[in-house]
């Protein structure tokens, strides 16, 4: 099997495996009952998330854990729109986000909140001139995330944080770092708050991770009883976040060397694909190398994905939540319908190999004739 779709999910490695099996058969404790099982489970979460804040260069009660990002995303933004009526009803969010992020959009709107979305330049970064416009004295968050997960696109937060913070000092600034965790440098210094999954860094998936500045007010979604944590209450996932734990120190360990390695392998791909006239790299030099998205002239591409699919060979589409859809990245991007609907990424890692490059080339460029054969006969 040769597997390129990590932007989608990661396989659980076996250390963080190790880490969740042994947690759940040694920590068997209710982390909110008082006797000394509960009490050890406790401490376990204690352990873990100090170790994670310590590596972001955060506060541990500044972490809040979630089943996963898109929860994480939820109790950031409406929970802070909410909670902020008194400031204003104005969020600005960017036009290259996870569906997830526009499903909130929408579901704001119609309980009487206002959103606008922020253009951005031929490289996919936020127009920094039209953010400046936007910002009002009633907007409570701006919402870009870190890395798109479509093209791979970076955004300069700091930058970003300077120039809302500048129009409006009680503007929040919250950021989507799933696609940038365990890939590239981010500094939760930078934003408000911050949304990651742990399916994304080869921990299980279930688990998530909201950073909550904690100077930001935010109205909790779900309502139970918990003495840890208000903002998701309920019996916490003892092994879930002692495997997301160990998954974190793993991701935020040798990135750069990590990062050289994709880059490599990332060149190797887009040179390949130069060489085909009807395939376009949908890349712009922000663009960090883990993900290379493509259009395809001509060919369907959920035809060509699962041609590939019947030699082992996995890749997908634009985001795992909205396959098949138009790429909404690549659209605002190049503002070309066509190729926003003919997309696929291939998402590779640092425990992608050559070889299993070298053998998607050669799958990839045998489909590839093929289906263009047939298209052109067809025609």
């Amino acid at each position: 099997m040769i597997y390129l779709d990590y932007s989608a999910t990661t396989p659980v490695s076996f250390e963080v495996l190790d880490t969740f099996n042994r947690t759940t058969k040694e920590f068997i404790g209710n982390p909110n009952s008082l006797h000394k099982l509960g009490i050890k489970s406790q401490d376990l979460i204690t352990s873990a998330t100090k170790q994670i804040a310590d590596i972001c260069n955060i506060m541990p009660r500044e972490v809040i854990y979630t089943s996963s990002a898109t929860e994480a995303n939820n109790l950031a933004i409406i929970g802070t729109m909410l909670a902020n009526q008194n400031m204003g009803k104005h969020l600005i969010v960017s036009k290259l986000e996870h569906p997830s992020i526009y499903k909130i959009c929408d579901y704001l709107e119609s309980i009487g909140f206002e959103v606008s979305y922020v253009d951005n330049d031929e490289d996919g970064l936020v127009n920094f001139d039209h953010l400046k416009k936007l910002v009002k004295e009633d907007t409570v968050l701006v919402s870009v995330c870190a890395v798109n997960s479509e093209t791979g696109v970076r955004q300069p937060l700091k930058m970003i944080r300077q120039i809302i913070k500048k129009e409006n000092n009680n503007t929040l600034l919250h950021s989507d770092f799933t696609q940038a965790i365990g890939k590239v440098p981010v500094n939760f210094n930078d934003v408000d708050l911050a949304s990651l999954s742990g399916h994304k860094i080869f921990a299980p998936k279930g688990i998530g991770m909201l950073y909550r500045n904690e100077k930001v007010k935010i109205k909790p979604l779900i309502y139970g009883s918990s003495k840890s944590n208000e903002l998701h209450p309920g019996t916490p996932a003892v092994a879930l976040i002692a495997a997301f734990a160990k998954a974190f120190r793993i991701a935020m360990t040798d990135l750069e060397k990590k990062e050289r390695f994709v880059q490599r392998l990332n060149e190797k791909l887009v040179k390949e694909f130069s060489i085909h006239k009807d395939i376009l790299i949908n890349q712009t030099k922000y663009s960090i190398p883990h993900i290379l998205n493509i259009s395809l002239n001509n060919i369907k591409p959920e035809t060509f994905i699962h041609a590939l699919e019947e030699k082992d060979v996995y890749v997908g589409t634009n985001t795992a939540c909205s396959s098949g859809d138009l790429s909404t990245a690549v659209m605002a991007i190049y503002n070309d319908k066509k190729r926003a609907t003919s997309t696929i990424r291939i998402s590779i890692s640092h425990i992608t190999t050559s070889d299993e490059i070298n053998q998607f080339l050669n799958h990839f460029n045998t489909v590839y004739e093929n289906l263009n054969n047939l298209t052109s006969k067809e025609a």
